[in-house]
């Protein structure tokens, strides 16, 4: 597991995340976005089954990020996972071009209608970022026992590292839907860029710029 050079204190450090983590990984994000606007959308939180269809898809996510060999980050407090965050890297978006396979997984666990979506939902957020060349920041999270304590700031940092360890990327992007975040991402150097609608859902597009 090989670190990210990025400053921490105490017991903290950021490292890829190695396989053995996904579970993890996968359990802290749902935890993350099981009240995201946009996802309680997108699968219905509504109906029955909601749960059983996000978890899903975030296992499917990760897994095709795993395989397409796109940054995971891990956050450590001492040899516990904390945080995660995901990062498609310029020219290897996952949108339109998911590979077949991970398409039909995820028809099985999460629905076609609601993988359309997911797919959709991409397409809309990548295609509204005014750059050429710039990674996207899909997945953030943080351990609920461990929130508001700075961590998040570590992470940030570290996806901060991966941006500059890749001199063709402009920049990062995130799509944010809920106030806290978007107040956050501002404290973290990401500026707004504009107001994007993603089925019945509208929420903020921001970039980190390269400095």
């Amino acid at each position: 597991m090989n670190d990210v050079k990025v400053a921490t204190d105490n017991d903290i450090r950021a490292s890829y995340l190695p396989a053995s983590e996904l579970k993890v990984a996968a359990s802290l994000l749902f935890q993350a976005y099981q009240d995201d606007p946009v996802f309680m959308d997108i699968f219905d939180a509504q109906s029955s089954g909601y749960e059983q269809r996000l978890r899903a898809a975030i296992r499917e996510e990760l897994a095709a990020f795993w395989q397409a060999d796109q940054p995971i980050l891990g956050l450590y407090l001492g040899e516990a996972l904390v945080g995660v965050a995901c990062i498609n890297s310029p020219g290897r978006g996952l949108g339109v071009d998911r590979f077949w396979h991970w398409r039909l997984k995820m028809m099985l666990g999460a629905g076609y209608f609601n993988t359309r979506q997911m797919i959709e939902k991409e397409q809309i957020i990548t295609d509204s970022v005014p750059l050429q060349q710039f990674h996207m920041l899909s997945f953030i999270a943080i351990h609920p026992l461990h929130q508001h304590l700075g961590f998040g700031h570590y992470l940030v940092a570290a996806v901060n590292t991966v941006l500059e360890e890749n001199p063709e990327s402009e920049g990062v992007a995130i799509y944010v839907t809920s106030d806290k975040y978007h107040q956050f991402f501002k404290e973290c150097d990401y500026q707004v860029v504009k107001n994007v609608t993603v089925g019945n859902v509208t929420g903020t597009l921001m970039i980190h710029y390269r400095q």
